[in-house]
């Protein structure tokens, strides 16, 4: 019996719709995810604090467990728009929950007009811990321990999530610092930082003592010892925050060399806890968006992990033999 072949046409039309409809199913582009803006009235500020939040596909305030939530800090004269407008966060972060890589996360993205500290023009370090993670906490249904908590940033925005993730440590499972502009001992010249409101004090002139006073090289004895097991009942012992560090190769404020610095003194305290990744380009998004997806991976190592019984008795072990 003769039957008819379909029109060649047909089968192009079928593998068409084929791939259209496996493309919906993966991509990010069927994720019903949400970014909204808000603003609250800041009384640290005395003024409204701006701020972009990421909700997960099935967001749900009355689930059982809180979400995670990771505080993406932007840069230098950035606002709370850019990780989503520019850096591409909300399809990053659809993917790599659809594939089951990260839990569904709360990601909040504020905006500041200082270098995220107290600098001369606001004090947005005290803004960010005093009303901002409060807010945050009351709003959303996320959690209000370390272990659900992640905070990371790009090139200034690095800068302050390292500075947080020193000087306040029990707060953070993990840090990521994009290109951080942890500059040190001061900033290159052509870095923002020397005509930055925030570093430019009454005279107009850059502040060296405030900066000094900032960097995270003047965290890091302190942030030492509150890591490091001392073995006494007096002293909690307080576990390292990982740190994630990332720079282009050709970047115009050597982010290499200032990451390479930055990582041998933390190995210094955190031998197995710090990992630096390099990226051809610049001080750019497009550095910036390629590092980001392994920026969440390396957090999400951390941030909603629960160390179970068998590491703590090894840990416990282990000091006990040292």
């Amino acid at each position: 019996m003769f039957i008819p072949k379909p029109p060649l046409f047909s089968y192009r039309f079928h593998a068409l719709l084929t791939a259209f409809i496996g493309w919906l199913t993966f991509s990010g582009h069927s994720f019903a995810s949400e970014v909204e803006h808000h603003q609250f009235f800041s009384p640290t500020l005395g003024y409204d604090y701006p701020y972009s939040v990421y909700l997960p596909d099935h967001y749900d305030d009355q689930a059982t467990d809180a979400y995670p939530v990771v505080y993406m800090l932007h840069g230098s004269f950035g606002t709370d728009r850019d990780w989503v407008s520019r850096g591409n966060l909300q399809q990053v972060a659809d993917r790599l929950i659809a594939a089951g890589h990260i839990p569904p996360t709360v990601f909040i993205m504020p905006g500041s007009r200082s270098w995220w500290v107290d600098g001369h023009n606001e004090p947005a370090r005290s803004a960010f811990f005093n009303d901002l993670m409060p807010h945050v906490e009351e709003a959303y249904h996320v959690g209000q321990e370390r272990r659900l908590r992640g905070v990371a940033g790009l090139s200034a925005g690095g800068y302050g999530a390292l500075n947080f993730a020193l000087e306040r440590p029990e707060l953070f499972a993990a840090v990521a610092a994009l290109s951080p502009a942890s500059y040190a001992p001061l900033p290159p010249r052509n870095s923002s930082a020397w005509r930055h409101p925030a570093f430019r004090n009454e005279q107009g002139q850059f502040d060296r003592e405030l900066w000094e006073s900032l960097n995270y090289t003047a965290h890091m004895e302190e942030y030492r010892l509150q890591v490091t097991p001392r073995g006494t009942e007096e002293e909690a012992d307080l576990s390292p925050v990982p740190l994630y560090i990332s720079a282009g190769r050709s970047d115009v404020y050597d982010a290499e060399f200032h990451a390479r610095i930055l990582r041998q003194a933390m190995e210094r305290i955190q031998p197995n806890d710090v990992r630096l990744d390099l990226y051809p380009g610049g001080h750019t998004w497009q550095v910036w968006r390629a590092s980001l997806p392994a920026a969440l991976n390396f957090l999400f190592q951390y941030v909603g992990q629960v160390n179970s019984p068998e590491d703590e008795t090894n840990r416990a072990e282990d000091e006990e033999h040292t």
